[in-house]
């Protein structure tokens, strides 16, 4: 057993409430923070989040509160599971309680408005002496709690961070794989919620397999291509938090920003489609900041581009693919031909 006592989450949402209670059952004293009292009080007298994870017994070392001080004093280890829009605010609400070594997990995947910032900056930022991990790949929070076999990556600079993660999540249905790669574990995170829109609006509108399978793996390409510029391995592209993760927000309805996608295609709005979600879907800001980013690197994006002028311009679909098989034809598999070489 590890020197890890206590473990401390950030955010009550379906996510952190899973990483939560993994943790508690495997025999930690975990405490959860979360804004709202009422859904606090209820994690701890009727051991459910009926919000977020209706029906998800929790396990009784899992304590909530709605003070930082209370969950935060003395944890060794604290994971992150707050939306991108409020991720740095909480942040430093919580900093005077975090030791200046503390250990931090991220499991948020997105990117700040602002600054262009994925989360793991937001942390060394905030918190420079802090050892930093980011927790991603095809983890669809409610088959987590409903105990189907899952994977995940923790990456980190710290092997000591690493494992400890791999710790204290590992179970019988739960497996944590370790990469020294943070920055390309979590823009793929990140990148695939845009993705995913893209495929929940091809289902809507009744778009085959062969065209599901083109969607993909071009997504892939793009994905791979732009998180190089910025300076991730490629290789991480092929593994749980690259092609894992996109495969399943590209064909779980469960996938929040697979459901925005599919209900753009049946004809609602945006703010109808979120609206009706009821949850924050990331990708959606996600498109708006990469397609800048991409202009601004002059990356080749295609699919991004296509799907702002879809969602922000609403720009007909038909019109948008015609735009997209008519574009310049690239290579297959990045990083194999050069594209002047085809």
């Amino acid at each position: 057993m590890s020197d890890i006592r206590k473990v401390a989450i950030l955010g009550g949402g379906s996510f952190g409430t899973v990483i939560a209670n993994m943790v508690a059952e495997n025999g930690f004293d975990v405490h959860l923070w979360l804004r709202n009292a009422e859904l606090a009080e209820q994690i701890n007298s009727n051991r459910e989040n009926s919000r977020y994870l209706p029906n998800y017994i929790l396990s009784k070392g899992l304590s909530a509160s709605t003070s930082l001080e209370d969950v935060l004093i003395d944890a060794d280890l604290v994971f992150v599971s707050i939306p991108s829009q409020s991720f740095r605010d909480v942040l430093q609400q919580a900093r005077p309680w975090l030791k200046p070594d503390q250990m931090l997990v991220s499991t948020t995947k997105g990117i700040e408005a602002q600054t262009f910032s994925l989360m793991s900056e937001i942390l060394k930022e905030e918190m420079p002496s802090a050892r930093i991990g980011v927790l991603s790949g095809p983890n669809l929070a409610k088959e987590v709690a409903s105990r189907q076999l899952t994977a995940t990556v923790i990456a980190s600079e710290s092997a000591e961070l690493r494992t400890y993660v791999q710790e204290i999540l590992h179970s019988s249905y739960f497996r944590v794989y370790a990469s020294s790669d943070s920055y390309g574990v979590e823009l793929g995170g990140t990148l695939k919620n845009i993705y995913a829109i893209a495929a929940g609006l091809s289902a809507a509108l009744g778009m085959g397999e062969n065209t599901k399978s083109m969607l993909m793996t071009r997504s892939l390409a793009e994905m791979s291509r732009f998180a190089v510029c910025m300076g991730a391995n490629p290789m991480t592209f092929i593994g749980l938090a690259g092609v894992g993760d996109l495969i399943v927000t590209c064909m779980s309805p469960l996938s929040r920003n697979y459901r925005v996608g599919f209900a753009l295609g049946e004809g609602k709005s945006l703010d109808e489609a979120v609206e009706a979600l009821g949850q924050v879907a990331e990708g959606v800001n996600t498109i708006k900041h990469v397609k800048e980013k991409a202009a601004e690197m002059d990356v080749y994006m295609p699919l991004v581009s296509g799907l702002y002028q879809v969602v922000f311009n609403h720009a007909p679909v038909a019109d948008v693919v015609k735009m997209l098989m008519m574009n310049e034809q690239s290579t297959d598999v990045e990083f194999v031909l050069p594209r002047e070489g085809v």
